[in-house]
């Protein structure tokens, strides 16, 4: 178990704002950011990533979105393309979870 970084896992405010609310309870990134048992902190509360697994694009689903805080997968890809420049959707591109819980305590 290490510490690391929230900016790591969650890269703006809105990201951290929707962990701390519980609205936002896992992420999706390009590569692995961390491990199973990693703990980070986001504006005082404390998190462990609790799942990390590999998958693709075309895996995931409208409930992957919500929890993601998207209203569904359509807005979760007007996102992605709108926040990274050279993105494009392709089902078969790999994908890492990193699903996480508020500490309690």
């Amino acid at each position: 178990m290490a510490e690391i970084d929230a900016d790591t896992l969650l890269p703006n405010e809105r990201m951290r704002n929707g962990a701390k609310d519980g609205e936002i309870t896992q992420i999706h990134r390009g590569r692995q950011y961390a491990e199973e048992g990693d703990r980070f902190e986001a504006d005082g509360d404390a998190f462990e990533v609790v799942a990390i697994r590999e998958r693709t694009l075309g895996d995931l689903t409208d409930e992957d979105a919500r929890k993601e805080g998207m209203r569904d997968l359509e807005q979760y890809r007007e996102i992605l393309n709108r926040a990274h420049d050279e993105f494009e959707w392709d089902d078969d591109s790999e994908v890492v979870l990193h699903r996480f819980e508020k500490v309690e305590g």
